[in-house]
């Protein structure tokens, strides 16, 4: 590689570095936590007592209470609010019910209650504050909405690039050294720069993946918005002009969900947005499907349904873009292998920190040095030191 190639990609490197580090320090630290934030929750809040699925008084199969009985119960506790979301949990008779004063509410006026579906039973409300929500909006959008997550994901980008530039010099800088080699025997910054290089190269893959992962996370809300304004559009052209249906005309849920149930057989459904939110139109029962292996049950396929008639629609695999967004969520915590590779994630964020923090060193003890130096330093693999 030539002095000049070599000149261009450390100046790459040193400053998507210098911009994005104390984002991905904050990152890092936050994201902690949040790799536990299931076991954390358990460890918290309890754990939720369930009744034991039998013969329900309903006549179903599984013990579990018609949707519409549970809707009814969720309604009376929150007297003059409308549906919202309905969402199920495939592994135990727990659902969640989440209402507001209008079909179109804000996240700030919803609220959702937790039930056992098999006794009808309400177990509490999911709870918005406390430590652990601070930290999920401090590492998602620090507080600043869509502004904040889209700045985290161009932080992600820069982070990307120090990635591909600090690999690109690593190649040349390490010729002349065996994989591993920490010069303990030369001066500080060598020994610093070498942990900074093997901590780089061990976790490059996994920061490469959370680096990504987490620029397509930030862009979730305008996902959300190109699926609505394209596919759900497209799905729904029929309806279009139709005054949006009023919460006193909606229909039976059991009903829909069988009509559901009829159009993507085998598929375990996840939740249902009602007429009027984000995630359906202003006529329809959105029944979103998870498949049934561990990859396809990240990816949703929506199945709507006339909210006033019961009549199926139409259903539609998500379009590429919200595929990569649901891929990218348990990807980006490693919240799709068990608590086995949770510990992994914390084990590589913390080799993340690792390689910042040396980063930061590095450039507080070489920011008098011309850049000429440091290419010197990167062809001679280390041979020659830039001095002041």
């Amino acid at each position: 590689m030539s002095s000049s190639s070599i000149r261009a990609w450390y100046l790459v490197h040193k400053w998507t570095s210098l911009v994005c580090t104390l984002f991905l320090l904050m990152l890092c630290v936050t994201g902690l936590p949040l790799i536990f934030s299931d076991e954390i929750d358990r460890m918290s809040g309890g754990n939720l007592q369930f009744g034991m699925p039998g013969v329900g008084s309903s006549g179903n199969a599984r013990g579990l209470l018609p949707l519409d009985t549970m809707m009814a119960k969720a309604l009376a506790t929150r007297p003059g609010e409308v549906p919202l979301f309905m969402a199920f949990d495939n592994d135990q008779p727990s659902m969640t019910v989440t209402t507001g004063l209008r079909p179109d509410s804000p996240g700030s006026e919803m609220t959702t209650q937790v039930f056992d579906r098999s006794t009808g039973r309400v177990l509490g409300k999911e709870r918005a504050g406390g430590v652990m929500h601070f930290l999920l909006k401090l590492h998602t959008d620090m507080f600043l909405g869509l502004a904040g997550m889209l700045f985290l994901g161009a932080m992600g980008l820069l982070f990307t690039a120090a990635l591909v530039s600090g690999t690109v010099l690593y190649a040349p800088f390490m010729r002349k050294l065996a994989f591993g080699t920490l010069r303990t025997s030369r001066s500080t910054r060598l020994k610093w720069l070498d942990h900074h290089n093997l901590f780089g190269i061990v976790a490059l893959a996994w920061m490469a993946v959370v680096g990504v992962t987490g620029a397509i996370n930030t862009l979730e809300k305008p996902i959300n918005k190109l699926w609505q304004r394209n596919e759900l559009a497209a799905m729904t052209r029929d309806y279009a002009g139709k005054a949006a249906l009023p919460p006193s005309r909606y229909g039976s849920l059991d009903t829909a969900m069988a009509e559901a149930r009829k159009a993507l057989p085998g598929n375990n459904p996840q939740f249902i947005g009602f007429p009027g939110g984000s995630f359906s139109s202003k006529h329809h029962y959105a029944v979103f499907f998870q498949g049934d292996t561990p990859l396809t049950q990240r990816l949703l396929t929506p199945a709507l349904i006339d909210a006033e008639t019961s009549a199926f629609t139409t259903a539609r695999s998500m379009p590429w873009y919200n595929k990569a967004l649901s891929l990218s969520r348990p990807l980006h915590f490693g919240d799709y292998g068990g608590l086995p590779l949770k510990i992994l994630w914390a084990v590589l964020d913390l080799f993340t920190m690792t390689v910042l923090t040396t980063g930061v060193y590095l450039w507080i003890g070489k920011r008098r040095t011309s850049s000429t130096a440091h290419v010197r330093e990167v062809e001679t693999g280390g041979l020659v030191e830039p001095t002041a």
